[in-house]
């Protein structure tokens, strides 16, 4: 279903949007949600009722409740991601999954009318997301699988490495990304990425920071 978004020119000006922090969506990629307030199960039964099916997944500039009356400040990059599978609970629940299409720049937010915030979406920035593998050719993947390797044994965690191995190189740096343990503004940076191996160096690095600090708190136990 997402083979018909071929060019920029066949995604809509305008996106309903669900912010949501430390939430990355990428291109390809795909992303579980449970959707429970009113304004956003409202907003997938527009947008299923519309056809577009689309919806902008990008966080808020700060973690936590806005004032009252405003809504929180949304960075200026998210990912338009489509509906490619949905199903209701008995509760009211929206559970789902979207499939990311391509990145977009925020132009304007409109002064929409329904409860659920919408903007117009610039996609020209990042026109290459629509190409299937573009960048793999330039990717670390040794350095990546290293540091992979070296973090999940410093955690105690598992991972199918078949799966890892058989994993282009576009699939296997933006799952990492999305389902990565860093915080908001880190998966903000590698959302922002300007290629997929610039999006590869800021996760090696990431986890080597990390790696590095699970071995300041050994160190510290120890003495």
């Amino acid at each position: 279903m997402t083979e018909r978004y071929s060019s920029i020119n066949n995604l809509p000006g305008t996106l309903p949007i669900f912010p949501l922090a430390g939430a990355m969506l990428l291109p390809r990629g795909v992303l579980p949600l449970n959707i429970f307030e009113p304004r956003y199960v409202s907003m997938v039964d527009s947008d299923l009722r519309s056809g577009d099916r689309l919806i902008g997944m990008i966080q808020p500039q700060t973690v936590g409740p806005a004032d009252a009356g405003t809504s929180p400040a949304i960075h200026d990059v998210g990912c338009a991601g489509r509906i490619t599978g949905f199903n209701e609970t008995d509760d009211g629940r929206i559970l789902m999954t979207l499939t990311g299409i391509c990145r977009f720049k925020v132009s304007q937010e409109l002064d929409a009318m329904t409860a659920f915030r919408q903007v117009k979406a610039d996609y020209a920035p990042f026109a290459n997301d629509l190409e299937a593998g573009s960048g793999e050719l330039d990717v670390s993947r040794t350095a990546l699988l290293d540091v992979v390797r070296r973090y999940l044994d410093a955690n105690n965690l598992q991972a199918d490495w078949d799966a890892i191995e058989q994993s282009s190189n576009e699939a296997l740096v933006n799952s990492l990304s999305m389902i990565s343990p860093f915080g908001p503004q880190e998966k903000q940076a590698m959302l922002e990425a300007d290629s997929l191996e610039q999006r590869n160096q800021i996760l090696i690095a990431l986890a080597e920071m990390a790696l590095a600090q699970t071995q300041t708190d050994d160190d510290t136990t120890l003495q």
